[in-house]
């Protein structure tokens, strides 16, 4: 492995989640829910409806998607085509105005769609350019150039908001160019794989369902990994709804203006760098299992406190508690998945940890957004605690020990 393909790898995060911080969180799904919905109080069940369908979408395809790139050592070319049809549908949410509710809907579904198959080849670079000793701190590099890519993406969309009424519609263009612009430098990643030839008579979907019954016999030689992804699948079932709720809680519960719920991400961001860093570090010296029950037991305290939060300050300091949780909790579970990952089939258990990653927001995000459509905001992220309590409970009694040494 090359220093520059590590900074390559890491430059992908730190693209993408541009669409993560502005699209889905911070920018847009404000923009949604008061302009392109209207404040209609079905907002925020047709926002986490329209998350949770891309993820379906993602779960079918991610499978396949894996093993085909595994086969055909695309995964390269895979990941850069992603990055051009998010970038590309993220700029076009510039078009979708007041009442333009689905297409605004389905160019957000088309996005996150792209934005989450990459974030799958993404990962499944990782075996390729870490080792057992040094997995947690590299997947934690990944996260905290996100968390400044994230940053500096939050930075240019509030010079553009503030520079003028009416302005925030070009955030979205930003967004669209900041992604693919910054996802350049992952070129210099190497594609180690090499082509292998299918089976005589065997189409790319057959494959797909083969090494998906191959996986699902194979589940109790991985039994620590799939009682893992269990595991996963219910914290991030939380995570998923906290990222793409927050600030629209922050502006209808608190009522924070746009300039203090970017100050308030600004301080996430920062938090979540350190976050995705010293668990890594953590995770590197005490083992996987004690950073991730730490982080989790971070969470709910998190969905707790937001709960019952009354004031922006105590809603300042809740925002640094998740940054430090979000950062951790990502890391971690990445690196974990890259430990127990069998040797030559990176991109296909890469696209089983999209496949639970991507159930998780078909899960959370709609059963958030229609809770706080029907019982409030406050409810709504009180029984979130309970998916990453759930998630700890199974942690606990999970052994998780790293793949042998080639």
């Amino acid at each position: 492995m090359k220093r520059r393909e590590i900074f390559g790898w890491c430059c992908f995060d730190f693209a993408n989640s541009a669409f993560t911080t502005i699209i889905i969180t911070v920018v847009y799904a404000v923009y949604f829910t008061a302009v392109v919905a209207g404040n209609d109080p079905r907002g925020p069940g047709w926002w986490g409806t329209a998350l949770a369908v891309s993820q379906l979408a993602v779960i079918l395809v991610s499978p396949l998607l894996g093993a085909v790139a595994d086969v055909t050592a695309r995964k390269k070319m895979f990941l850069m085509g992603s990055a051009l049809v998010c970038s590309a549908a993220t700029a076009g949410l510039y078009f979708a105005g007041a009442s333009d509710v689905w297409l605004a809907l389905g160019l957000v579904v088309v996005a996150n769609i792209a934005f989450s198959l990459g974030e799958n080849l993404c990962a499944s670079f990782l075996p390729e350019i870490s080792h057992a000793g040094n997995v947690g701190r590299i997947s934690s590099y990944g996260w905290s150039f996100g968390y400044l890519g994230g940053l500096l993406s939050l930075v240019l969309a509030l010079a553009i908001i503030k520079s003028g009424e009416g302005r925030v519609p070009w955030t979205f263009v930003m967004t669209g160019g900041f992604f693919l612009l910054a996802s350049l430098p992952t070129l210099m990643l190497r594609e180690r794989a090499k082509p292998r030839a299918l089976v005589a008579g065997e189409g790319w979907l057959a494959l797909g369902w083969r090494q998906l019954a191959q996986m699902c016999r194979e589940v109790p030689q991985h039994r620590q990994l799939a009682v893992f992804f269990l595991a996963m699948t219910l914290y991030l079932a939380g995570l998923t709804a906290v990222v793409a709720f927050a600030a629209v809680y922050a502006t209808q519960v608190l009522l924070m203006t746009q300039g203090e719920v970017i100050g308030l991400f600004v301080v996430l961001q920062l938090a979540g760098v350190a976050g995705a860093y010293g668990f890594g570090v953590l995770q590197d010296r005490v083992g996987a299992k004690p950073a991730l029950m730490l982080s989790l037991l971070l969470w709910i305290a998190v969905c707790i406190w937001a709960a019952f939060c009354q004031t922006k300050t105590e809603f300042y300091a809740i925002g640094m508690m998740a940054g430090v949780g979000m950062g951790s909790l990502q890391s971690s579970g990445r690196a974990v998945v890259s430990m127990l990952t069998p040797k030559g089939r990176a991109g296909e258990f890469f696209g089983y940890w999209g496949f639970f990653g991507k159930l998780a927001a078909v899960i959370g995000q709609p059963v958030f957004g229609w809770l706080a459509a029907f019982a409030g905001f406050r409810l709504a992220i009180a029984v979130n605690a309970g998916f990453f309590l759930a998630g700890l409970l199974i942690i606990i009694g999970l052994r998780l020990n790293p793949r042998p040494k080639e």
